[in-house]
């Protein structure tokens, strides 16, 4: 069973009952759609919005949104200073990949 703990590499909810049923519903596909949103964000050095990687992706953005906010979260995707229109008409977040993280110690 999911557990909020297991965010973000597993969708999270916020309560029990329906928050908590969607998150184990979406649970399998989330990673793979997870593992594309990232991929399509790497291949524009610029930079793209979630609303412009579901349109890539020709998938909801009610599903890329979540997948972009783990990415977030993991580091390994990061806002630019730019923003973007998405379809309300509002600005949003222009994201890149994240540089690796320099090594520590313990793991050289």
């Amino acid at each position: 069973m999911n557990d909020k703990l297991d965010y973000p590499e597993s969708p999270g909810f916020k309560a029990h009952g329906p928050s908590e049923e969607a998150a184990t519903m979406v649970a399998a596909t989330a990673k793979t759609l997870r593992e594309r949103v990232l991929a399509t964000i790497a291949t524009a050095p610029a930079g793209l919005t979630a609303d412009e990687v579901a349109a890539k992706l020709n998938k909801s953005i009610l599903s890329v949104r979540p997948r972009v906010a783990e990415l977030h979260r993991l580091g390994e995707i990061r806002p630019t200073m730019a923003r973007g229109k998405n379809a309300s008409g509002m600005t949003a977040s222009v994201w890149v990949v994240s540089p690796p993280l320099p090594m520590t110690e313990e793991q050289t």
